[in-house]
């Protein structure tokens, strides 16, 4: 399954980090910015001031694998923080055998700011952090398509992050949970971006940020740590205002596995520690105490991240978990805690694409009649949402239903749950496909198309395709809905097409046409999304089925 959908969320996430912004090396008077560790010394291009490569939290290697992160050794001098910092280590493409991509490393905790050069220190403007996709396992807080030069343009100040990926990521084992009681375990990429959001509560008002009003931000499993981060405890109170892109809302994709074994469930058989301990007898290690710890935290990064595989290539047992549930950081899942009204009560914009992914990533139908079958009895209302006229290709039938699955109908959930307590809502669904991809998406809107219009930074696309006027107006469009949420909670301004406020007795949603108009309007996917919701009584039965 993750196979699958990586390559399409690496597709969005490393041609985001292909090619590093410019600096003047002849600029004669470089930004200059005194943070609780030290003095910074950025960059300045077009009225835009950006600092990069900024450490957050020390190295976590040696002694620091898979523990939580530590604070940052402040520094002498002025520290360069016109260059990226390596990226969280990861496999992926360009990674031979045994290696890991270049440019990665496990010394890799550094976060990324632009702020309008204008800005002085009292300025207040608001404050925007991004957390990238890439499955837990790629992707980074680098690269041009994620540059916040347009959000500064916009006086808003855009920070974006890397974190902990794979095993050094998401990693439980029974010496693990016995060592430093006093801390917590499992998804050390948690974390890490709690870390993140305390380093920016602390340091964002010597760049003219406002530490009161930040608008967390995410794009696949950044969409999903978006819904992490509104229901873990400890994360309560660093962020105002939460927008999930293509990141869900319910159970069953991406979501925690119980970190021992008396907490496991249909869902995963198999605990966390079990997993890391099946990871350890790969490399010839055995046992489960502080011998064996010592000698998983001895193995070179390549071999932790060990190829990217969740199994071990031979048919044999997982030795990838994902995030953990581990009872005291991550204490329930998103789901479970929005049915209950326990997340954040912060306004929200939660959305998808109109064809996130095609067959093979919930589904291994083979038919229609068979993909309609598994609505029980809602068979029929499945066939009369999905194919009313029963001549649509089974293609797009099934990149539809995957689609609403996953994405569409958790999105409709989680906003419900966020009307219910009062708190402002907004849906987006993204279905315009620029010229230069629709034969790539033959059925609407891939994961992440609509990145390169929230960041308004086409020319970074992959295969840098000329832009269209209605992709640049698009664009122009996205960006400001985005910048003026984050100032006020609201994304709508002058000059733009209303976007309705959700509620869940009207339905209304902005859709984003195939011509690249936004418009509000009742959600056209209504139907398809009521027998979602139906069947969803029948998740554990479709997913053990077909995952």
């Amino acid at each position: 399954m993750k196979t699958f959908i990586l390559g399409l969320v690496l597709t969005f996430s490393f041609s985001l980090a292909a090619q590093q912004n410019g600096n003047d090396p002849s600029q004669k008077n470089p930004p200059m910015v005194q943070t609780a560790s030290g003095t910074l010394q950025g960059s300045s291009e077009n009225g835009v001031d950006s600092f990069k490569g900024i450490p957050y939290a020390a190295p976590p290697v040696g002694e620091y694998r898979w523990r939580p992160p530590q604070p940052v050794t402040p520094w002498d001098g002025v520290r360069d923080a016109s260059q990226y910092g390596p990226n969280c280590a990861q496999s992926g493409w360009g990674a031979a055998p045994g290696t890991i991509v270049e440019g990665s490393s496990e010394d890799c905790l550094y976060l990324n700011l632009w702020k309008p050069s204008s800005a002085s220190e009292n300025a207040q403007l608001p404050v925007m952090v991004w957390i990238h996709g890439g499955g837990f396992v790629g992707g980074s807080g680098s690269g041009p398509g994620i540059a916040g030069t347009q959000f500064a343009g916009q006086d808003v100040i855009l920070v974006t992050i890397n974190y902990r990926l794979g095993r050094l990521g998401h990693f439980a084992f029974p010496a693990l949970s016995a060592e430093h009681p006093e801390e917590p375990k499992g998804s050390y990429a948690y974390m890490d971006q709690i870390a993140a959001l305390n380093w920016v509560k602390d340091n964002i008002s010597a760049f003219g940020g406002d530490p009161d009003n930040v608008t967390i931000f995410g794009f696949s499993a950044g969409g999903v740590s978006v819904h992490s981060l509104m229901t873990i405890p400890s994360a309560q109170g660093l962020f105002h205002k939460a927008i999930s892109q293509s990141g869900g809302g319910r159970d069953g994709v991406l979501t925690g596995r119980p970190i021992r074994e008396e907490n496991t469930d249909a869902f995963y058989p198999v605990s966390a520690e079990t997993v890391g301990i099946n990871f350890a007898k790969k490399h010839g290690i055995e046992g489960t105490g502080a011998e064996a710890l010592a000698q998983l935290r001895a193995l070179s990064v390549e071999e932790i991240v060990d190829g990217g595989q969740e199994t071990d290539g031979e048919g044999g047992p997982r030795i990838y978990s994902g995030p953990i549930l581990d009872g005291e950081l991550v204490v329930e899942t998103a789901e479970t805690a929005y049915k209950n009204n326990r997340q954040a009560k912060v306004p929200l914009i939660i959305g998808s694409n109109s064809a996130e992914v095609g067959g093979g990533f919930v589904n291994n139908s083979s038919s229609k009649e068979e993909l309609f079958a598994l609505f029980g009895r809602w068979s029929d209302e499945a066939k009369a949402a999905y194919d009313p006229e029963g001549t649509k290709a089974f293609a797009e039938v099934l990149t539809k239903f995957n689609t609403d699955w996953v994405w569409g109908e958790p999105a409709r959930f989680t906003a419900n749950a966020f009307a219910a307590v009062g708190e402002p809502v907004y849906i987006y669904h993204f279905d315009f496909v620029s010229d230069a991809f629709k034969e790539r998406m033959p059925h609407g809107a891939g994961h992440g198309s609509e990145g390169a219009y929230v960041f308004n930074t086409l020319d970074a696309r992959w295969g840098n395709p000329e832009s269209t006027p209605e992709d640049i107006q698009l664009a122009e469009k996205m960006n400001t809905y985005w910048a003026n949420f984050a100032k006020t909670g609201n994304p709508n301004g002058e000059g733009l097409p209303t976007w309705p406020l959700y509620t869940e007795s009207e339905g209304k949603i902005l859709d984003i046409q195939p011509n690249g108009e936004p418009v509000g309007k009742k959600d056209p996917r209504k139907a398809r999304l009521d027998i979602i919701e139906k069947a969803m009584e029948l998740r554990h039965q479709i997913q053990s089925r077909d995952i």
